[in-house]
């Protein structure tokens, strides 16, 4: 090697070892560069679903108040949503108030999801009605989907863009619906009206989840189109005449609002049975299976082992334990006896449930219970007061306008749960509060006024809705409303019997609660 050779050699190797060096050092840099990015876009992940709507950090629930087109990821809701989105998108700019339907859209179970349709469906056919047949009433309604989460544990969140909701653009103006009586319900009802923002629930039944009781309002400005518990087991009482010496008395523990209530109902109609109360424990969720099917199979032995004399059992529990009930009762020992299973309104929710023994009802079994509406109520039962088979007509009518465009369509409709009846009334009274409440010369009303329309909702001022009259007392509760006895039916479906009154006969022709 010459000795130049040699120095460019040696030149060489003392420069490479220092750019592979430099080289490491880059290759080092970038990757810590790339894993602290990495690092902040896993912070900064995107968990929104659609407009208004996001997954919280603690769960693949998609939450919060859906503002376009969402179905949150049910084809059987996306007729009804499109349906809404485009009457929204027809509403001029600047000229209309929103109401919120709050409902728990991302629940999976199929009962559940059946009872959301049909209320979403309801509530839209209201909205329509308001915006297009109400000689040009203003003003106009806008109708938003309100999501606390499948069992309403993310109600925090959904009330907070609630809130936020009435001092924008948004202008809302009411929360109606709500659905279950359960305790994240319950405390988002109290969220909602500490706010200030009126609510019309549509089929919250649970006492303590209304205003009046002990003479106390700890939910103002809340209205309810449903008879409270107690009212729906006096309607029974006077339609059954039930006798505490032939009942049982069978219920869930430790309950929740509408559980508890309804137990407490019940226990004040058979004082003094002969019969200890039968208790069983339900899963938190009580849309789950749990084990209780057990529990069941052993009450059905305690019932067979009653008198003979004994023919009615009284059930305080949710859909699903009393599907679980009727099946077990199916295969009772004492197939020669004659029962009838009454209980409330959340047994509709059975009406088209696939997993109920209907068999079990050809075996001297019957199940009756207090709907909150039925499409045969004023055809079968007319009465002279209290409804009419013409303001149930007024749906009809607004049906079949949504099988087509502009209106429609709206997806496949069921009536016989009453469902969709009591969504549409609950829309309805949410739009009477509203437009009733804008003052003269203004074109909205204002948040606080809007609650305080609810004790005039009586007389010439009812709202004359599609389950009956909506006459409200003092504290926003529907006074002396029809209450229908509906069966369930071996072949599926449910089948009217009668309408029964909590005073025992319909409210005179002015509907006006006594004092």
């Amino acid at each position: 090697m010459t000795r130049r050779g040699v120095g460019t050699w040696v030149r060489e190797s003392v420069w490479e070892i220092p750019l592979r060096r430099y080289l490491a050092l880059l290759v080092t840099a970038a990757l810590v560069t790339g894993l602290v990015f990495g690092v902040r876009a896993l912070a900064h992940e995107d968990r929104s679903c659609a407009p208004g709507v996001a997954r919280p950090a603690d769960s693949d629930e998609c939450v919060g108040v859906a503002t376009g087109a969402y179905d949150f990821g049910h084809a059987q809701l996306r007729d009804v949503v499109r349906a809404i989105a485009r009457e929204n998108d027809r509403l001029k700019p600047g000229g209309y108030v929103t109401v919120a339907l709050m409902l728990p859209y991302s629940s999976t179970a199929a009962t559940n999801l059946n009872d959301i349709q049909h209320q979403l469906q309801g509530a839209y056919l209201a909205q329509y009605q308001a915006n297009h047949d109400s000689n040009g009433q203003e003003p106009a309604i806008r109708l938003v989907l309100a999501n606390p989460g499948a069992t309403g544990a993310h109600w925090q969140q959904t009330v907070d863009q609630l809130a936020r909701m009435t001092t924008s653009r948004d202008r809302l103006r009411a929360v109606a619906g709500i659905g279950q009586s359960t305790d994240n319900n319950k405390k988002a009802v109290q969220a909602l009206t500490r706010h200030g923002i009126p609510v019309v629930g549509s089929s919250i039944t649970a006492d303590d989840l209304a205003n009046g009781q002990g003479g106390k309002d700890p939910y103002p400005g809340l209205a309810r189109v449903s008879p409270t518990n107690t009212d729906e087991a006096r309607a029974l009482a006077s339609f059954a005449k039930v006798s505490a010496g032939k009942a049982l008395l069978v219920y869930d523990k430790p309950g929740d609002p509408y559980t508890r209530t309804l137990q407490e109902s019940f226990a004040a109609l058979i004082k003094g049975s002969p019969y200890e109360p039968q208790p069983f424990t339900p899963p938190a969720d009580r849309s789950q299976e749990g084990t209780t099917a057990n529990t069941f199979r052993q009450i059905t032995h305690l019932v067979c082992d009653t008198s003979r004399e004994t023919d009615t059992i009284l059930f305080a529990g949710r859909h699903t334990q009393l599907r679980q009930f009727i099946n077990a009762l199916g295969g009772r020992g004492c197939q020669d006896r004659t029962f009838t299973v009454l209980t409330g309104d959340e047994a509709s929710y059975l009406t088209h449930e696939n997993d109920l023994d209907r068999d079990a009802l050809r075996h001297r079994l019957s199940v009756r219970y207090t709907s909150l509406a039925h499409p045969d109520a004023w055809t079968k039962d007319p009465a002279k007061t209290g409804g009419s088979a013409a303001d149930f007509g007024v749906l009809r009518k607004l049906l079949t306008t949504a099988e087509r465009e502009p209106a429609g369509p709206i997806g496949p409709v069921a009536l016989d749960d009453g469902q969709l009846i009591i969504g549409y009334d609950a829309l309805q009274l949410a739009v009477h509060g509203i437009r009733e409440a804008v003052p003269d010369g203004r074109n909205f009303p204002a948040l606080a006024d809007v609650g305080l329309q609810w004790p005039q909702v009586k007389g010439s001022l009812r709202v004359s809705g599609a389950s009956g009259w909506i006459c409200l007392d003092l504290h926003g509760n529907p006074y002396d409303k029809a209450v229908p006895i509906v069966e369930l039916t071996p072949e599926g479906g449910s089948r009217f019997v009668r309408i029964a009154w909590p005073e025992g006969k319909p409210p005179a022709k002015e509907c006006l609660p006594p004092s």
